[in-house]
Parts: structure tokens; C-alpha cells; sequence
């Protein structure tokens, strides 16, 4: 690691975008400041103690003990950046874009550019953000132009969180800016960070990159899902049927089921695609709509299967004690945002079932109070009336829940055999 700062960092948003990017910038010897609003966060980075899945506390240490790294809510410590990077949440309020954080970011970066510097934003968002939206507030707050005074671009998040193989080094990284020279100081920041990096025209094709990549998964997952339903109706197994269909070594690309789609992206990023083309075309974006509605609706046909499950068994949901496996949006993370998981458990709730769950990734600070939290051990399981499977952590004990489980439901295909049910 170099001993000397190659350049001055400021990464606002210490989330699950924003500190992997801060603590690969310490690795290569930026000096780099973490904001965040967040008091908590910013008081659990100071302790090294991590709160996302791919930075671990020895990071966040190595990072704090070379004397690069602060982490603060003080916007006066944003002053005197080379570059700035934007990692802020955007969130969908009543099926709109709110890009609230976006312009708040701006604000307190526009106070502290200076001649030459760079800013990029890499929030997820509709096209035209950069340009139509950041871009002004940065103007009105430094009282510089960009593009002739400083530099801007978009570049966006590809994190996946727990993926063991892309990570955010070696996952190529889309680069952008609002003309030539932003562009080619974004690129040449961004190829210090990562092993490849892809320039695209302007910033709105680069948002746009990122909303296609995500819609195109949601769209083909509720294709999947929607098969599911019908495959069960009509007696076929469709694991089996994936399994066939992806022997195909061309035309085909692997989807699978589940209980619904989660997580930071999927139940976000294609509705900002939806609102933009209904806002500035006045045409609705039905593949988009038509994913939604199935997605949307998989929690409740996890349900309905449970509830045929227990009917099987002469049992009534209500009093029922459900025993859920999995919180999270995905396998081998601890995120359980907008997860799908957490739609199930309230659907049984409001039945009337008798909820526990194990799930060691997930902190239990997220988990819903009509929920008990327990370990994987054998007593759990002997006194459940139904296992439901819905995130297949690898840290779970599964020669355990087959051998245990009188009753399952697996959604994730992860018990492939005996007393099993499958979405």
C-alpha cells in the first residue's frame, strides 16, 4: 500500500455502493473521507464494525489504522476533494423517482468544489439525473460551470452483495461524463479502482445501461415465476423443466423461481425505467408492468401452497407454528430489505400462524417482533407443523431440516428429495 495519498476522495454514503468504493480507494492510497447522515453507521465504521456483506471489520481496520480513512457526518469535512463520488440512496415514494438525497448530496458538495475537480454520481436513477438535476445544484453552490470549471459523470453501482466470484474490482465499471474531459477524468479515476473499465456517449445512456441490466432480470424472473405457477397447476415440475430448458449451450440463459424479488435493485430499479417513459413518452412500459404485478405477487402464492400444504395434513393455518428458513432477500446475505421473505411472514401473520425463524445473516434488529428468531437445531424443526424454505443461506445446517422436517415447503429448490414440496 502506498505511503503517500495519491489524491483526496469524498464517497457520500457509507451503505452497501458507498464503502466498498471508500475501502478499495484506501487500498490503492487515495485519502478518502466516508460521509455519511447516518450517526450509527458512521459511529460503527469508526469502531470497525462492518454492516455490509462484502467489507469485513478487518478492512474497515486496515483502512482506519493507515490514517486514509475518516468516517464522519461533518459536510465540512468534504472540503478539499479531488473527487467525489455520490453513493446515496434513491427510493421509490408512491411509485415516483425521489432523488431527495441526490440534490442533498449536491449541496454539501457544491460547497467545497474547487477548479479541476470531479464529481460522479453513481446512484441509482432515471436518465437525465446527472445532468438535469445535479449538475444545476453543483453549479448554483460553487458558482463554477461544470465541464469548463470542474468535471461530472455517472457511473453506476454493480454491486451484489455476498457474490463470491463479481466483486467490485474485477466487474467492469460503465464510465460517463457530460462531455469529453469529465469522461476522461472519470475513466482515469475509475481505472485506478477496478480492472476494466467501458465508456459510453453521455451520462443518460450510462443510467439508462443500469436500468437495463436490472429490468432485464426482473422481467425474466417474473417470466420464471409466472411459469412456476402455472407448472404447479398443471402438475410439472418446472425445476426440472429449467434444468432441461438450460442444456441448450445457446439462446437460453438460466433463471430461477422464488418467493419474489428483494434487495436494494429489482423492486426499485425497473419502476424508475416505467415512470420515465410514462413521464416523457406517455406510453406505459408493460413488459415492466407485467413483471411487477407477477413478482409482486409470488409472497402470496407462497402462501396460497403453504396453506394447501397444511390442508393436505388436516391442519388450519391459524395456530399453525410455521417455522421460516431465511429472511434475506438472497442466499449468503444479510440484507433483508423490501425481501420477499418478510412479505411471507406477514401474510402468515395476519392468519394467524405461529412464526419463528432461522436466519444467523440477518440482524435481528430487521426482523418483524411477531417473529421469533432461532437456531437451526433439531427441537425447532420436530416442532414445526410446516418448514418453509425461502432463502437458501449455505451456513444452514440442510442434512439437518430434510432429515427433521416432517412438512416443507421449498421455494429455492434446495431439498430435492423426500418429504419436500416445491413452489
Amino acid at each position: 500500500m502506498p505511503d503517500q495519498s495519491i489524491g483526496r476522495l469524498a464517497v457520500v454514503g457509507q451503505g452497501y455502493v458507498g464503502l466498498p468504493v471508500a475501502m478499495r480507494a484506501v487500498e490503492i492510497g487515495f485519502e478518502v473521507v466516508g460521509f455519511d447522515l447516518d450517526k450509527d453507521r458512521v459511529e460503527l465504521l469508526r469502531r470497525a464494525s462492518t454492516f455490509v456483506d462484502d467489507v469485513s471489520d478487518a478492512q474497515i481496520e486496515l483502512a482506519l489504522s493507515s490514517g486514509r480513512y475518516v468516517a464522519t457526518g461533518d459536510p465540512e469535512e468534504l472540503a478539499g476533494f479531488d473527487v467525489a463520488v455520490v453513493c446515496v440512496p434513491t427510493p421509490l415514494r408512491d411509485g415516483a423517482p425521489d432523488v431527495g438525497c441526490i440534490e442533498e448530496a449536491g449541496r454539501m458538495i457544491a460547497q467545497h468544489i474547487s477548479p479541476g475537480c470531479c464529481v460522479v454520481l453513481e446512484s441509482t436513477t432515471y436518465p437525465g439525473t446527472t445532468e438535469d438535476v445535479l449538475v444545476p445544484i453543483l453549479e448554483a453552490g460553487s458558482g463554477l460551470r461544470a465541464g469548463s470549471d470542474f468535471h461530472v459523470g455517472y457511473s453506476p453501482e454493480r454491486i451484489d452483495p455476498s457474490n463470491r466470484t463479481w466483486h467490485f474490482e474485477n466487474t467492469p465499471k460503465i464510465v460517463s461524463g457530460i462531455d469529453a474531459e469529465s469522461l476522461r477524468v472519470v475513466r482515469e479515476f475509475y481505472d485506478s479502482l477496478v480492472d476494466r473499465t467501458f465508456a459510453v456517449p453521455g451520462t443518460r445512456e450510462a443510467e439508462l445501461a443500469k436500468l437495463l441490466e436490472n429490468t432485464f432480470r426482473h422481467v425474466n424472473i417474473g417470466l420464471i415465476n409466472e411459469l412456476a405457477v402455472y407448472t404447479h397447476g398443471l402438475g410439472v415440475d418446472v425445476w426440472s423443466v429449467i434444468d432441461a430448458a438450460a442444456t441448450k449451450p445457446f439462446g437460453f440463459m438460466r433463471f430461477e423461481p422464488g418467493p419474489g424479488v428483494g434487495g436494494h435493485c429489482l423492486p426499485i430499479d425497473p419502476s424508475y425505467l416505467s415512470w420515465q417513459v410514462k413521464r416523457s413518452l406517455g406510453q406505459a412500459f408493460r413488459f415492466v408492468d407485467l413483471a411487477n404485478a407477477v413478482n409482486d405477487h409470488m409472497p402470496e402464492h407462497v402462501v396460497t401452497r403453504a396453506v394447501e400444504c397444511l390442508n393436505a395434513r388436516r391442519k388450519a393455518v391459524n395456530g399453525s407454528r410455521v417455522l421460516l428458513i431465511g429472511l434475506a432477500y438472497k442466499s449468503n446475505s444479510g440484507d433483508a430489505r423490501n425481501s420477499p421473505a418478510v412479505a411471507v411472514a406477514r401474510l402468515l401473520d395476519k392468519l394467524g400462524a405461529r412464526l419463528s425463524a432461522i436466519d444467523p445473516l440477518v440482524d435481528p434488529a430487521a426482523v418483524p417482533t411477531y417473529v421469533e428468531m432461532v437456531d437451526c437445531e433439531q427441537e425447532h424443526l420436530d416442532g414445526a407443523d410446516l418448514v418453509i424454505v425461502l432463502t437458501d443461506h449455505d451456513v444452514i445446517n440442510w442434512d439437518l431440516v430434510a432429515q427433521r422436517s416432517d412438512c416443507v415447503l421449498d421455494t429455492r429448490n434446495r431439498l430435492r428429495a423426500g418429504n419436500a414440496e416445491r413452489l
